[in-house]
């Protein structure tokens, strides 16, 4: 297994992960019949600094964590995810990221190693807290995985989030400090 910045040569694998959950419309805000090209150009921008206006420059990347597939084959991308800062300017300083796993490989700890990368990445980067804005609160697994983090939920906009199957549920602010 390998966590690595993702290149442009990454997204068909990206692409394939991220599909199906897109289309299930389940844990997140894009709509289920998002374009290719649209989530390429919303998950795996070209690397970019966002200045804040000072001396500080945030870097907007891309992630994917690979698992070996045997034989002569590339390795597979099982998980990515994504960090930037949440806002420009003067709040550059708080990140923000998003986390996808391959639903043929949810429950083998991936997102939990990839959130431990990515957390690092961003104290590395000079980022003194991360947020989420839009955990939707009957996916569990993300939830229990963000807590146990040290993500706390500061508040839950109820019904925000049209579910396919469980209808209106709460959309969850997530927040974890980075820096003491």
């Amino acid at each position: 297994m390998l966590i690595r910045q993702a290149t442009a040569t990454d997204w068909p694998g990206i692409w394939a992960l991220m599909e199906p959950i897109i289309r299930a419309g389940e844990t997140y805000t894009f709509a289920t019949d998002s374009s290719e090209e649209f989530m390429q150009s919303q998950w795996l921008p070209a690397e970019s600094l966002v200045h804040d206006g000072g001396a500080c420059a945030r870097v907007c990347r891309s992630y994917v964590l690979t698992e070996e597939t045997g034989g002569t084959s590339a390795p597979m991308i099982v998980a990515t995810a994504q960090l930037h800062p949440n806002f420009p300017g003067a709040g550059s300083h708080i990140a923000n990221a998003s986390f996808m796993v391959h639903p043929n490989h949810g429950g083998k700890g991936y997102g939990r190693l990839l959130a431990h990368h990515v957390l690092n990445a961003a104290f590395a980067d000079g980022y003194k807290a991360m947020v989420f804005n839009a955990v939707v609160e009957s996916n569990a697994a993300a939830v229990r995985l963000w807590q146990s983090l040290g993500f706390e939920i500061l508040a839950t906009i109820p019904g925000a989030f049209e579910h396919p199957v469980h209808g209106p549920v709460g959309l969850h602010l997530m927040y974890k400090a980075l820096a003491a």
